[in-house]
């Protein structure tokens, strides 16, 4: 909890800070303190901003496994660490994956595909398109296989557990693993609205641990994909 406290803490600071430093409300800009895009500085800031962001948004959902894999090995050898390697590994896959969105990112700004202040796609058709992209792979064989290993810890980790180091950090990975198939999608609509955007960092957020936490009786995997692809449908003809 204090992780993912401390992590909001930062995009809420770093975005009004950046909004004040910047002229016109061009907050990336100020984050990035004015660095040309493809620069080592605007890539680490950007990798940095990306990695944070996934921190606030998908340990919440990732704490109830982490915390049963804390019970699994309390009574073993150096238990609390292993706990660790194998929270610090699921989030390795994430820090690969902002990686990616860095370069990604870089890319867009760089075709002047997004803005360059708030991060937001240009043409709202293309985000009508992600949109409903993202609602169609709600639906997909890939993201219900993932999302059914995010949702059972136990089973998860009775199949898969390892013991010492390695199986910590083994099983760590392919956690997240299973939690970028079920997300990424929803990651990249970060894009939609502008990575800048708190409120939208927030329903993401939602969106991904109600799929995650909500009991099995609620169809919130059907509920978001419905939203997502009615929100795309509405963008793309310009409503």
């Amino acid at each position: 909890m204090a992780v993912v406290l401390v992590a909001w803490w930062w995009l809420v600071q770093s975005v009004g800070f950046a909004s004040h430093m910047a002229s016109g409300g061009d907050a990336m800009a100020g984050m990035m303190g004015g660095a040309p895009v493809w620069s080592q500085a605007y890539l680490i800031s950007a990798f940095a901003m990306w990695a944070i962001m996934m921190v606030a948004m998908m340990l919440p959902s990732a704490a109830p496994m982490i915390l049963l894999f804390g019970r699994f090995s309390q009574k073993t050898v150096h238990g609390a660490t292993k706990t660790l390697v194998f929270a610090m590994s699921y989030l390795i896959v994430w820090a690969l994956f902002s990686a990616l969105a860095a370069v990604s990112q870089a890319a867009l700004v760089a075709m002047t595909a997004a803005s360059a202040g708030t991060l937001k796609l240009a043409d709202a058709r293309f985000s009508g398109v992600l949109l409903i992209v993202a609602g169609v792979y709600q639906f997909s064989a890939l993201k219900s296989a993932c999302l059914d290993q995010c949702r059972s810890p136990l089973a998860f980790l009775m199949q898969g557990w390892r013991p010492g180091w390695r199986g910590a950090a083994l099983l760590g990975l392919r956690h997240g693993l299973y939690c970028l198939g079920c997300c990424w999608v929803l990651m990249l609509l970060l894009f939609v609205a502008g990575v800048m955007n708190l409120a939208w960092i927030a329903v993401l957020t939602l969106i991904v641990s109600a799929e995650k936490l909500a009991p099995a009786n609620i169809p919130a995997r059907q509920i978001s994909a419905i939203g997502l692809l009615a929100a795309g449908a509405l963008m793309f003809v310009g409503v």
